[in-house]
């Protein structure tokens, strides 16, 4: 065989790859549509008291046995966001969204939007949810650029560039 025709293979083999994981990818954000748009049906506001948050395997997080047997085997693998929390007389373990796992103060009472055993939302009892430091940090990193822009802007129209 010619190099050029090689190159005509590996160029469709690459094409199919490509077409396959678009239409797959497609799919997936289908379903994932139809879970939160299940999960909003379903989500009941619920008050709790965060024991611990980690993020865990779920065979070993304490999770009845068969949501782990109902997982995908990729999926078994992978670490999750699992949160300990009180609810009314019960001690609860939990999955929270990734956003809301950061957010999540420790050993603190908030009210939360819970479909099953997922957390979908977060929100403070008494105010607002104190910050993480990841947050913080980043927070404070935007308001420096934006302060360090506007006074560039400023020197720029004193000295005639802009």
């Amino acid at each position: 065989m010619e190099w050029w025709q090689i190159l005509i293979i590996v160029g469709a083999a690459a094409a199919a790859v490509i077409l396959f994981l678009y239409f797959r990818g497609k799919k997936a954000m289908k379903q994932q549509e139809e879970t939160y748009a299940k999960m909003d049906e379903t989500k009941q506001m619920v008050s709790m008291l965060i024991i611990d948050k980690k993020k865990m395997k779920i065979k070993d997080s304490g999770l009845p046995d068969i949501v782990y047997q109902q997982m995908p085997k990729t999926a078994r693998l992978r670490n999750f966001p699992i949160v300990k929390a009180k609810v009314g007389p019960r001690i609860m373990t939990f999955i929270a969204e990734p956003e809301v796992f950061e957010s999540l103060p420790v050993k603190k009472e908030v009210k939360a939007y819970v479909s099953g055993l997922y957390i979908i939302s977060v929100k403070g009892i008494r105010g607002n949810l104190e910050e993480t430091k990841k947050q913080k940090k980043a927070r404070m990193k935007k308001e420096k650029n934006e302060k360090s822009g506007f006074f560039n802007d400023l020197l720029k129209k004193g000295r005639g560039e802009m």
